[in-house]
């Protein structure tokens, strides 16, 4: 009997150990394609694509059954957020600064940020005035608006100086005899950066059965820059009235390389308004910041008695007043 038992054991002992191991991998496996079902590069092609036509100006009803479709596959709070009138908007800029964010991921690291820093200042027991801690939580809160802010105008001046470069290219492409649409297509896959993922995703509309005219119309309407605006106006006009479309951009090109040359120039002679426009800004700040680790007591008088709070609001919009007119004043518009 103990034979026996011996000879059971040695022989499902490999067979235990295969299975266990065919079992893990398996699931292991399984959790793999849950996540690239989800978080795969196809899985976020198909959601970019389904954000630009969510943030898109097409309102065919071929857009409106996809975008149907798209409110009916999200969770019940996306589709809150953009049945929101405003959302869309909001949906669009995220789209514009290229981040792979949602409306409703915005909102949590808004929420986020407004709770570290209203858990920051009442830390310690310490005691502010009720406008100053609601001033300092909301200006917190808005801290991941103007980072996409500032993605988004970082995203769109890269488009700007690509543009002439894919003009060029374009044109060349229109001489050896190819379609436009093939022509956006190898500008798409011969460029990198942004503006190459914007030509691709016009190319692709175009394919899905988009006409051009709205596809175009959409490219502009996603990425809103002037340059952009002029060579959809130029295409558009060109293919109603007729003309050579390779000496258009290729006119196009140069005048936008020049502008360029403009603007850098212009940035060149307002750099002096800009850095007196920070450093005046930021001085107070310093300032305060330098009395009240050497003499705590006589600075917060500021944010503790009611005149020293009165002051300093005032204090603060005339600041802020200041610093947008120096804005204006270094902001030339060529």
């Amino acid at each position: 009997m103990n034979l026996l038992s011996a000879q059971l054991t040695s022989y499902f002992s490999p067979l235990s150990a295969t299975l266990t191991f065919v079992a893990v991998v398996l699931f292991c496996e399984g959790l793999y394609l849950l996540w690239n079902s989800y978080q795969g590069p196809q899985a976020k092609k198909m959601a970019h694509r389904l954000q630009a036509l969510s943030a898109g100006a097409d309102s065919s009803p071929q857009a409106l059954v996809l975008k149907n479709k798209m409110l009916a596959e999200l969770s019940g709070l996306e589709r809150l957020l953009l049945s929101v009138p405003r959302w869309p908007a909001l949906d669009r800029l995220l789209l514009q600064s290229g981040l792979d964010w949602s409306v409703s991921q915005l909102l949590v690291f808004s929420s986020v940020v407004a709770a570290l820093a209203l858990a920051a200042l009442t830390a310690g027991g310490r005691v502010l005035a009720s406008e100053l801690m609601v001033g300092l939580t909301l200006g917190m809160a808005c801290l991941p608006g103007v980072y996409v802010q500032l993605k988004r105008a970082s995203r769109l001046r890269a488009i700007q100086t690509q543009l002439p470069d894919a003009l060029d290219l374009i044109g060349r492409a229109l001489r050896s005899g190819q379609a436009l649409t093939a022509s956006l297509k190898m500008a798409g896959d011969e460029m990198s950066g942004p503006l190459a993922r914007e030509l691709r995703l016009t190319h692709d509309e175009v394919n899905f059965g988009v006409s051009l005219h709205q596809a175009l119309s959409n490219l502009g309407h996603r990425v809103p820059v002037t340059d952009l605006r002029y060579f959809t106006i130029a295409v558009l006009v060109q293919r109603e009235t007729g003309g050579n479309l390779m000496e258009v951009l290729s006119n196009l090109s140069r005048l936008m390389r020049e502008r360029l040359k403009l603007q850098s120039k212009v940035r060149v002679m307002t750099a002096e308004g800009r850095i007196s426009a920070w450093a005046l800004g930021s001085l107070p700040f310093a300032l305060v910041a330098l009395m009240h680790w050497g003499n705590p007591e006589f600075i917060s008088v500021l944010w503790t008695d009611p005149v020293g709070i009165e002051l300093t609001q005032v204090t603060l919009g005339l600041m802020l007043l200041g610093c947008l007119w120096l804005w204006r004043l270094t902001q030339v518009r060529v």
